[in-house]
Parts: structure tokens; C-alpha cells; sequence
């Protein structure tokens, strides 16, 4: 199996749904970009550049089942390379950011089925997040995927 790790920072919303207590809905994308870190003496130097190619797209059903607590699933589209559909890995966590009106939280996703050139993926995508007063989303994903 070939091994592809990657990583890219979403941006976009959460919203309640309609009618459905305890549940939103996510839509964030993400266009191609490069991620610098450089450690120096006087600190840590992070960065992140458009790099152009095609928008990835996120979408996820969250449910939050309490105690800040909530699981979720849903689909990444990776442009014309295609897509891969998750599910949480245990539980995502979310809770007040050190930002005033901003939460942050985290989550790990498994892979559960991939199209197009990811047909056949397995792998775990780390999501580090926070959601401002009005549910917009930053969502910086770190991906390991194995492909056959």
C-alpha cells in the first residue's frame, strides 16, 4: 500500500439543523496550500501559503451528545482526485477557547470509503478546530491515508 500524508486547513460554517435538536451541519473548503513551521530560538515561525489546484470540500452531520462531547460523520471531496467518506473515532470534544466568544475542540476520524483515485483508502484524519459566535468553522486537518 502507498502511504499519503498530508495536511490542509478548512474554513466555512456550522449550522443547527432544522427541526433536528442537538444536530449541525458543516461545510468548509479548503484550496490547495502549503504549511511551514520553523523552529528558531526566538520562537515558532508557522505559516500557511496558497499553493493553487483544486478546492477541497468537507461536509458532516454533528451530533452532540453532551458534556461536550459529539460524534460525526461525513465526506471530503479532494478535487478530481475524489473522495473519501469518515466516522468518528470514539468521541470529538468541544469546549470554550482562551478567545472570547470562540470554542475549540478535536476529533478523530476513520476512513471508511474512498472514490475516484482514493478508491480503497483506509487511514485516520486528525481535526483540530475552533467555531466562532456565528458558527463560522477554522478546521486544520492532518491526514494519513493508505492507498491500494
Amino acid at each position: 500500500m502507498k502511504e499519503l500524508v498530508f495536511a490542509l486547513e478548512f474554513k466555512g460554517t456550522a449550522e443547527p439543523v432544522p427541526g433536528a435538536e442537538n444536530r449541525l451541519h458543516a461545510r468548509t473548503s479548503a484550496s490547495g496550500q502549503t504549511l511551514s513551521t520553523v523552529l528558531k530560538r526566538d520562537g515558532v515561525q508557522a505559516s500557511i501559503e496558497p499553493a493553487g489546484g483544486d478546492t477541497a470540500t468537507f461536509e458532516s452531520d454533528v451530533t452532540m451528545i453532551g458534556d461536550g462531547m459529539f460524534v460525526e460523520q461525513g465526506k471530503i471531496r479532494y478535487g478530481a482526485a475524489g473522495s473519501i467518506a469518515f466516522k468518528t473515532v470514539l468521541r470529538g470534544i468541544i469546549a470554550p477557547s482562551p478567545q472570547p466568544g470562540t470554542q475549540r475542540g478535536s476529533v478523530m476520524w476513520e476512513v471508511t470509503s474512498g472514490e475516484g483515485k482514493l478508491q480503497g483508502a483506509q487511514g485516520l484524519i486528525t481535526s483540530n478546530f475552533t467555531v466562532g459566535a456565528n458558527g463560522e468553522v477554522t478546521d486544520d486537518h492532518f491526514v494519513r491515508l493508505y492507498l491500494p
